[in-house]
Order: structure tokens, then C-alpha cells, then sequence
């Protein structure tokens, strides 16, 4: 049986019997976090389903996508606050943008040109996303947005702010 087999067996099991939940996170929290396997935003957070949107890509970086994400999770499912969650180690950290994008091509031999958000400073690349969050239009709810360093060695949560 293959992974994504005992995924989908996974998930015949896990709800079985329970009610449909309300669409609108308890919480009314959007986490924007990395993909990251070894992040685990339930776990580290304490979040159980139905709490919050967690919203993840490499990085954790406030994308277009992520943007519109954060737009939808706010207008039509009524999220009113922004958790940017960034972590120790990440991959877009480590490697530069060429580095990345060759080895994109070298897996698949086709052309990479696209961005890929990498940064060289974890507070400043979370300061940045923040940033861009509060200053997107399409969001309802810009002032509670909150960004956070998560350090994978120690498993500590520290807050990051622009001093």
C-alpha cells in the first residue's frame, strides 16, 4: 500500500459518525505557515479541526496566493485575525533563488523562471509578509496581523516585531 493509500484509509476512519462542522474557524484565525514537514501547526499550536485556517507554502510567505487565500478566509468564511508562522532551518532560507530553480530543472528538465520568495533573514522576511498582508486591499481585517519565529531546535515560539 502506497502513502497516499493509507492517507485516504486514514480518512475513512478519522471522522466516522461526527456531524458537518461549521465552515466559519472557531477561532476566527488565519495561520499563514510553511510547508515545512516538520512544522506542525496543530500540534505546536494547539489547534483541533474547525479552529482555523491553516494556510501553507514554501516559506510560509504572503504570495499572491496566500493573499487570496487570506482574502476568502476573511470575507466570505469570517476569519478576523492573521498568524504568520515562519520557521528555523526553512529550505528558503538555506538556498538562493538559482540554486532552487536548478534544481527544479534538473528534477523535471523543464525551464523554471518563476519566483520563488527565498530570503536571507527569517525576522526580516517575516516583518516583510506581515507588511504585505496589512497593506493588501482585499482583506477586511488588517490590524490584527501578528508574525512569529518558530525555532525547530529548541521548539520555541518567539514573536517578531519591527523594532
Amino acid at each position: 500500500m502506497d502513502a497516499i493509500d493509507r492517507l485516504v484509509m486514514n480518512a475513512r476512519l478519522h471522522h466516522l459518525g461526527m456531524a458537518a462542522r461549521d465552515p466559519q474557524p472557531s477561532l476566527k484565525l488565519a495561520v499563514l505557515t510553511c510547508m515545512d514537514a516538520r512544522v506542525d501547526p496543530a500540534g505546536l499550536l494547539g489547534l483541533h479541526p474547525g479552529d482555523a485556517h491553516v494556510i501553507r507554502n514554501a516559506g510560509g510567505r504572503a504570495t499572491a496566493d496566500a493573499l487570496r487565500a487570506l482574502a476568502i478566509s476573511q470575507a466570505v468564511l469570517g476569519t478576523s485575525e492573521v498568524m504568520v508562522l515562519h520557521h528555523t532551518e526553512c529550505a528558503m532560507r538555506r538556498f538562493s533563488q538559482s540554486e532552487l530553480a536548478q534544481r527544479i530543472v534538473s528534477a523535471t528538465n523543464h525551464p523554471f523562471h518563476e519566483e520563488l520568495e527565498v530570503f536571507t533573514d527569517d525576522a526580516a522576511a517575516i516583518i516583510e509578509d506581515v507588511g504585505r498582508i496589512r497593506v493588501y486591499g482585499s482583506l477586511v481585517h488588517r490590524d490584527k496581523v501578528r508574525g512569529f519565529l518558530y525555532d525547530l531546535a529548541t521548539d520555541a515560539l518567539k514573536e517578531v516585531t519591527r523594532q
